[in-house]
C-alpha cells in the first residue's frame, strides 16, 4: 500500500513521539521549521509542541495521540518526527492502523522513529520512509541540509523516473556541533562506499535503526524478513561490543539467512573501544561463513547527508559497483481531480 505523491505546497504535521527536542533545543526545531517553510512547505506543529515529560515529550497515551490527531487531520499530508529518541516503541500498540489503512499518508523519519516506520509497515503494509527528520536533519546548515532536502524533495515530491540511483555524495560528516550554540556548517569529509562482499541482489528493502529494532524485535510491529530481503541496518554513538551483541540479534534469529544482501549505514561517532575496528568488520566476524552482497558506509543514517529510503519497496544492490537503485515509485501519483 503506498499513500498519494503530495501537490502544490504539501503541508507537514511533525510529531514528537520521544525526545522533547521543541522544548530542550528549540533552536534547532525553528531553523527546522523555517527551513521547510521557505522550501513552500506549510508546517502544523504536533499537539506536544514546546512540551517535556522529563526525558519525553509525553506520556504514552499523549505521544500516540498526537500522531493520530496528525493522522485524522485532512489538510496533513507528511507526518514527519521531529527527531528521534529512545521510546517510540512505546506508543506502537495505540497508534490507529485501522485509519492509515483506509487513509494512508507519507511516514517520514528515522533513528528511534524506526519503531514506527516497521510498525506501521507490519500492521498496514503501507510503505514509509527511513529519511530526514525536521530537526536533525533539516534543523542543520547548509551544505547538508541542501543535500538531504535535495533527495527528500526528489522521493517525496518530484515524479523522477524510475529506476532512481542513489548516487554516493562527495562529502559527510558526523561532525559534534553544540546544537544550541551551533553558528557555522559542520566540517565536510570526502565519502567513499566500501564493497565488503561483492554480488548482486533485488529485493524488498526492510530496516532502518538496529538499536531500535530491539526494543520491538520478535514482535507483532517487527515485520517479518523474508527470503531475498535487503536489509538497511545503522547505528550511532555506539562501542565495539554493543554492535556484536546487536548483530548477533540478527544472525541469531535467522536473518543473515534469509536476506539477499545489507546495506550498512555510517556509523556516527562510533566508539571501537581500543580495537581499531569498524562496524562492518565486527559485522563480518557474526556473519561468518554466511556470504551475501555487503554494502557499507552507505549515507541513509545519523551522519549528513541523509537519503530518503522507502521501506517496503524493491530495490537493487549492486555491492561491487556501489550502487544502490529504487526499481518502483514509492508513492501513487494523483490525478488532477484529486489535487
Amino acid at each position: 500500500m503506498k499513500a498519494n505523491k503530495p501537490g502544490k505546497r504539501p503541508t507537514i504535521g511533525i510529531f514528537s513521539s520521544s525526545s522533547p527536542i521543541s522544548a530542550t533545543v528549540p533552536v534547532r526545531y525553528e531553523r527546522g521549521k523555517q527551513y521547510l517553510e521557505n522550501k513552500g512547505f506549510k508546517v502544523i506543529d504536533g499537539s506536544l509542541y514546546g512540551k517535556q515529560d522529563f526525558y519525553r515529550s509525553g506520556t504514552i497515551r499523549e505521544r500516540a495521540d498526537e500522531f493520530n490527531q496528525l493522522l485524522y487531520n485532512d489538510e496533513v499530508d507528511i507526518l514527519m518526527a521531529a527527531i528521534g529518541g529512545s521510546n517510540s516503541n512505546s506508543i506502537l500498540p495505540y497508534i490507529d492502523y485501522e485509519y492509515l489503512k483506509k487513509h494512508p499518508k507519507i511516514i517520514i523519519g528515522f533513528s528511534d522513529t524506526t519503531a514506527l516506520l516497521l510498525g506501521i509497515y507490519a500492521k498496514t503494509g503501507l510503505v514509509t520512509f527511513y529519511g530526514p527528520s525536521l530537526a536533525a536533519s533539516f534543523g542543520e546548515l547548509s551544505p547538508f541540509s541542501d543535500m538531504t532536502f535535495e533527495e527528500f524533495e526528489n522521493i517525496i515530491c518530484k515524479d523522477v523516473a524510475i529506476p532512481y540511483e542513489y548516487k554516493m555524495p562527495a562529502v559527510w560528516t558526523d561532525e559534534f556541533i553544540n546544537w544550541t550554540t551551533q553558528d557555522r556548517s559542520k566540517e565536510e569529509r570526502k565519502n567513499e562506499w566500501l564493497c565488503i562482499n561483492p554480488g548482486v541482489c533485488r529485493g524488498r528493502l526492510i530496516g532502518g535503526n538496529l538499536h531500535t529494532m530491539w526494543g520491538f524485535f520478535g514482535t507483532e510491529y517487527m515485520p517479518e524478513i523474508k527470503d531475498g530481503d535487503i536489509l538497511l541496518i545503522e547505528d550511532t554513538c555506539k562501542d565495539a561490543f554493543t554492535m556484536e551483541k546487536l548483530f548477533s540479534m540478527l544472525k541469531l534469529a535467522g536473518l543473515f539467512e534469509k536476506v539477499g544482501g545489507i546495506i550498512l549505514g555510517k556509523h556516527e561517532r562510533f566508539q571501537d573501544g581500543g580495537t581499531g575496528r569498524r562496524p562492518y568488520e565486527i559485522l563480518l566476524e557474526v556473519l561468518g561463513e554466511t556470504k551475501v552482497p555487503l554494502l557499507a558506509e552507505f549515507d541513509c543514517c545519523h551522519t549528513l547527508p541523509m537519503f530518503t529510503m522507502p521501506i517496503g519497496c524493491q530495490l537493487e544492490l549492486n555491492a561491487m559497483e556501489k550502487r544502490v537503485v529504487l526499481l518502483e515509485k514509492p508513492l501513487k501519483l494523483q490525478s488532477v481531480s484529486e489535487i
